[in-house]
């Protein structure tokens, strides 16, 4: 076993830790948890469940991940929960599996920031860079796209999507679905414009920017159906092939989404 295990912490006989990983005073690591190389886990920690987490990830102390799910149909069944590389998860997070009636598996892809008191709950699906503010909450099965950012004690409904490169304030109530690249906020959620700033910092051109504006205005201006908004969002893509893996995305998000996007 690793020299980088407190004395004090326990690592209960079948978990699989990399001979790099470092665990804190008074952690727990059950029986059928697997760590890859570099990650760090700081003091009373109880890492638990079938769980795999990747490599160089920073889970700070009194986190709680590979819970049981806080659903009164789970039966004890043998579900998952899989984190990726270079995550950051604050203070007090805690991290549920998966059901049986989704797919069985929570997943938290890579380079995350997850701040203090976050809750993700069974069977979500968290992409790439993303940030989840202090407290923010997740209901059961919410997928969250790559780069989206959830303002402090946010709450998401379950079922619920959010788009990648979007971003919503504090205090948001999510009971709707966020678009991509909106940004948005308030109690209920609504939006406010394109996460502007945020595109530009990620590389999007000035073309593309100026395409997202213009989807923008298709979708909430313009009195359209979500049927003739989205073939106009095709005419746009014939018309201007460079922006068209943009507009695309907004196209794949509505269509895999089911609850209804939120509206101004």
């Amino acid at each position: 076993m690793s020299a980088l295990i407190h004395p004090t912490a326990l690592v209960e006989p079948g978990a699989q830790l990399h001979p790099t990983v470092s665990v804190g005073a008074f952690s727990i690591i059950g029986a059928h948890v697997k760590i890859g190389a570099h990650t760090i886990i700081g003091s009373h920690c109880v890492i638990d469940g079938h769980t795999e987490i990747g490599e160089h990830n920073n889970f700070y102390r009194f986190c709680s991940i590979g819970g049981i799910p806080q659903d009164k149909k789970y039966a004890g069944e043998p579900t998952l929960l899989s984190m990726g590389n270079r995550n950051t998860v604050r203070e007090y997070v805690t991290i549920n599996t998966g059901t049986v009636q989704d797919g069985g598996i929570t997943r938290v892809g890579s380079d995350n920031w997850i701040m203090a008191y976050v809750h993700i709950a069974h069977d979500c699906q968290i992409g790439d860079n993303v940030i989840l503010a202090n407290s923010v909450q997740l209901g059961g099965h919410v997928h969250i796209e790559d780069w989206a950012i959830l303002g402090g004690l946010s709450a998401v409904h379950q079922f619920g999507r959010i788009g990648a490169h979007s971003m919503t304030g504090g205090h948001s109530a999510l009971r709707l679905d966020v678009p991509p690249f909106v940004m948005a906020g308030g109690n209920p959620c609504v939006p406010v414009g394109v996460n502007t700033e945020g595109l530009k910092r990620r590389g999007f051109s000035n073309d593309e920017i100026s395409a997202l504006k213009d989807a923008y205005k298709i979708i909430y201006r313009n009195g359209l159906s979500l049927s003739a908004a989205c073939d106009e969002l095709r005419s746009q893509q014939q018309a201007n092939p460079s922006v068209a893996a943009a507009l695309q995305i907004f196209l794949d998000f509505f269509a895999a989404s089911s609850r209804g996007f939120i509206r101004p």
